[in-house]
């Protein structure tokens, strides 16, 4: 494997592969220990009529890949200019969009006002999730303390639910997953159940 500017090049069979690394990852890639640690990617796949030279692009975890799946649903957003807007962590772009935060959003590069309200008003209330990560919690999986606050807060503030009914929907997500712990587990029980009821 070669590594340079944001983007490795994988040798496999004789062939290689240029995986595209958004600025996230590739200064968690830089960061690694050991030059020749082995590294687990994420890849997402794309190739189209208007662009036939497949892009790859790399995670470091399924979270980054997953938000990244939802960026590019963004009406004139390819993947490309994605991996490239990914300049600040996934909670701080996820918090961001959930708060209209058009000026946080601008400073991701290559995205200016239009694209910034464009992510905003599609992406809004479906990013909750990314926003109630720590940014520490890209490394580790410790708990977080008091994390039903976290998503009972989210749900309020963010997403237009009243204090009761909100409180109601977190007991009874813990009621039915007590071994639940992480915010991101805990408010994707609490959707899980709001689906079934």
């Amino acid at each position: 494997m070669k590594a340079e500017g944001g983007r490795v090049v994988v040798l496999t069979g004789g062939i290689g592969y240029e995986i595209l690394l958004p600025e996230i990852v590739w200064q968690a890639f830089l960061k690694r220990d050991k030059k020749d640690d082995q590294v687990e990617l994420f890849i997402s796949f794309h190739q189209t009529a208007q662009q036939p030279k497949p892009a790859l692009i790399g995670f470091t975890n399924e979270v980054e890949l997953e938000f990244f799946e939802h960026l590019i649903t963004v009406k004139d957003i390819g993947p490309v200019m994605a991996s490239r807007a990914l300049t600040l962590p996934v909670p701080v772009i996820a918090r961001a969009i959930e708060e209209r935060d058009v000026a946080t959003i601008r400073s991701l590069k290559g995205i200016g006002s239009r694209k910034a309200d464009m992510m905003i008003s599609e992406l809004n209330g479906k990013v909750g999730k990314y926003a109630l990560m720590k940014e520490e919690e890209r490394e580790s999986v410790e708990p977080t303390k008091d994390f039903s606050s976290q998503v009972l807060d989210v749900l309020v503030k963010q997403l237009g639910h009243n204090k009761a009914e909100a409180a109601r929907m977190v007991t009874d997500a813990l009621k039915r997953r007590p071994d639940l712990s992480t915010p991101e587990e805990l408010f994707e029980e609490v959707y899980r159940g709001t689906k079934t009821d």
